[in-house]
């Protein structure tokens, strides 16, 4: 059972990626269950990077729905064509949003997020099934690098999808 994720301590994003990303992809391939699966990479970007909120949005019955998060109280339902996990949902692209305030129809979760990421998650078909949501405290903390990152951490929980 895994306790921890080891990566370097360092400014370079992308190296932390590199070291990150083999190590969630052993860490949930043991494991069948989703959920478990999703709340385990939660817990391992939040510790890693320390981001102020991090978590997923399962859809659902036409909404995106909470799921496992790791970070403050968060909204429980998105629509599909709101916000930013919406936009990413529905555009099958990833959003980020250096300043959340300049984001047209920014659902305010904590008016202490200042950036945002989302990325989709595909399942075997090529459908979004779910959102990678990631948040953070400072103004325009998010770059190609990170959306290549979690681009890469999505396609690991798709690619564990039966």
């Amino acid at each position: 059972m895994a306790e921890s994720v080891v990566f370097t301590k360092s400014e370079n994003r992308a190296e932390i990626y590199a070291e990150i990303t083999p190590q969630i992809e052993a860490l949930i391939a043991v494991e069948n269950d989703l959920i478990a699966n999703l709340a385990n990479v939660a817990a391992v970007l939040k510790e890693v990077f320390g981001f102020f909120w991090v978590g997923f949005y399962l859809a659902k019955d036409g909404q995106l729905i909470l799921g496992p998060f790791q970070g403050p109280v968060a909204c429980t339902r998105i629509g599909l064509d709101q916000g930013v996990c919406g936009h990413a949902y529905t555009t099958r692209d990833t959003v980020i949003v250096p300043n959340v305030d300049e984001f047209p129809g920014h659902i305010a979760c904590s008016s202490a997020s200042r950036s945002e990421i989302v990325v989709p998650v595909f399942d075997r078909d090529r459908n979004v099934f779910a959102v990678l949501d990631v948040d953070s405290d400072k103004l325009d903390d998010f770059s190609p690098i990170d959306a290549d990152g979690f681009r890469k951490v999505a396609d690991i929980i798709s690619n564990t999808l039966n």
